[in-house]
């Protein structure tokens, strides 16, 4: 009786020895696939949190024009508002028409040099022909009787220019392009006059001549400085101006 009552022990022990076993081995298994599980979430979430951050895309070549829309450098319309009305477009026409007759953007050397010297506006110093003649002759020295660019005098100077840019032939001296032009008054002086000034001699005579430009400035090949531009209020030439002519 003793060995059936133990025999029946040692077999339930087996029985719950096994399913101890198998319940902690399922146990196991379980735990294992739910930490790979989280291991998978946590690596998912750490990988989105640090992930690069993403490359933002930049427009380049933005330009802004105040009162305008914003435009780029790319393929657009050129036109910024449409223009309503016929007066409108009468507006743009005649905007259109003073930029194509001078751009100050485009103004040469020459007109930005003498604008300076002349003390003018360039939008005022269109006679280009003139401005290089000028320039051309410009420190050219004085002498009695010359007529060359190593040395001239006032009366061949003012010959070389009204031919070479105005097309109108002069006398040789002073005294005679004088006597040759229309006498005008000095409010009616234009680019291209004559001015004739008293520098020696007897009074009457006429020994010096210029050609007037703008803004009280003239042009001359003087005995102190050679070719080179004054003004007719100057202290020298204000006392010494006899009167203004138009070539004939």
């Amino acid at each position: 009786m003793g060995d059936y009552i133990a025999k029946v022990m040692m077999n339930r022990i087996v029985f719950l020895t096994g399913m101890l076993s198998a319940f902690v081995f399922t146990s196991c298994k379980s735990l294992s696939k739910l930490t790979a599980r989280d291991n998978s979430t946590a690596k998912a979430s750490t990988a989105k949190t640090t992930a690069a951050p993403q490359q933002r895309a930049f427009l380049n070549g933005i330009e802004v024009t105040p009162g305008a829309a914003v435009t780029s450098r790319h393929k657009t319309s050129t036109t910024n508002a449409a223009v309503a009305g016929g007066a409108g477009k009468d507006k743009v026409s005649s905007a259109a028409k003073e930029m194509s007759s001078f751009n100050i953007e485009r103004a040469g050397y020459l007109q930005l040099k003498y604008a300076v010297i002349i003390d003018a506006t360039v939008e005022k110093l269109t006679n280009i022909p003139l401005l290089e003649t000028i320039d051309k002759w410009w420190g050219t020295k004085y002498c009695m009787g010359g007529s060359t660019s190593d040395c001239i005098d006032c009366s061949a100077f003012t010959q070389v220019l009204m031919r070479d840019v105005f097309n109108t032939s002069l006398p040789r001296t002073a005294q005679e392009q004088f006597d040759n032009s229309e006498k005008i008054d000095l409010a009616d002086l234009q680019e291209g006059d004559l001015v004739f000034f008293h520098t020696t001699g007897r009074k009457k005579d006429i020994t010096h001549v210029g050609v007037y430009l703008l803004n009280n400035k003239f042009v001359h090949a003087a005995t102190s400085g050679g070719v080179m531009i004054s003004d007719l209020n100057e202290k020298y030439w204000q006392p010494r101006f006899r009167g203004a002519g138009r070539a004939k």
